[in-house]
């Protein structure tokens, strides 16, 4: 990225009364907390990863409240009577298997709590069954009746549903950031290589810490 193309894209996102939102991405525990993680094989990198990352995300949680900046939670919520077709014949080779046990974030299961922080009332709750928090979701429509103009999207994993957000976010009209330091995966070859992707096709790269400077130039 040229240094003129970032700032013009800077302007966009600083124009006097725009309002951007934070969309949070399936920081749950069954794919943030380790002791729901051991059959990942995590090493210790890929744990501190993590640690930092989640950390990272509850500090921009609680700097948009304080900015007033709206804060939008997108989870996952599989649902045992609605199996995900498509995800049974990708892992199991086996299309028409009831859902497994083992399978993240079953509704009303532990593992589908949100990790190490939460929503507070009166913000917007989106529940997803797949990949996407827009795919088959209000979350389009909710975020235009709220006239938002930009998206800051953060979470877990960077190359899934992180990815999967950010990528329907812009194909539908959404300027996209993403910090880089508020995602990752479980792998860092793959956590990086996921950035070059969304930096690529997807979304303007940041960090934490410039994300609070765009908000508080436009909520001051």
């Amino acid at each position: 990225m040229t240094a003129s193309l970032r700032e013009t894209q800077l302007r966009r996102l600083t124009t006097p009364g725009a309002r951007p939102a934070l969309v949070v991405v399936d920081v749950q525990r069954d794919f943030g907390d380790p002791e729901c993680l051991s059959g990942y094989g995590l090493d210790a990198a890929a744990l501190t990863a993590l640690d930092h990352t989640v950390r990272r995300i509850g500090e921009l949680v609680d700097a948009a409240r304080r900015l007033a900046v709206p804060v939008v939670w997108v989870e996952l919520g599989s649902d045992p009577e609605r199996p995900w077709k498509s995800s049974n014949w990708l892992r199991s080779g086996d299309y028409d298997a009831p859902m497994s046990a083992d399978e993240p974030c079953i509704v009303g299961s532990p593992g589908a709590q949100w990790y190490r922080m939460q929503p507070a009332d009166g913000e917007v709750r989106i529940i997803k069954r797949g990949y996407s928090g827009f795919l088959g979701t209000t979350l389009d429509a909710q975020l235009r009746t709220a006239a938002y103009d930009w998206l800051t999207i953060v979470g877990l994993t960077s190359e899934c549903c992180v990815g999967a957000t950010a990528q329907d976010a812009m194909q539908l009209e959404w300027p996209v950031v993403i910090p880089r330091d508020a995602t990752t995966a479980y792998d860092p070859v793959v956590a990086a290589a996921a950035l070059v992707q969304l930096e690529l096709n997807v979304a303007m790269l940041s960090d934490s810490d410039e994300i609070v400077r765009l908000w508080e130039q436009v909520t001051s």
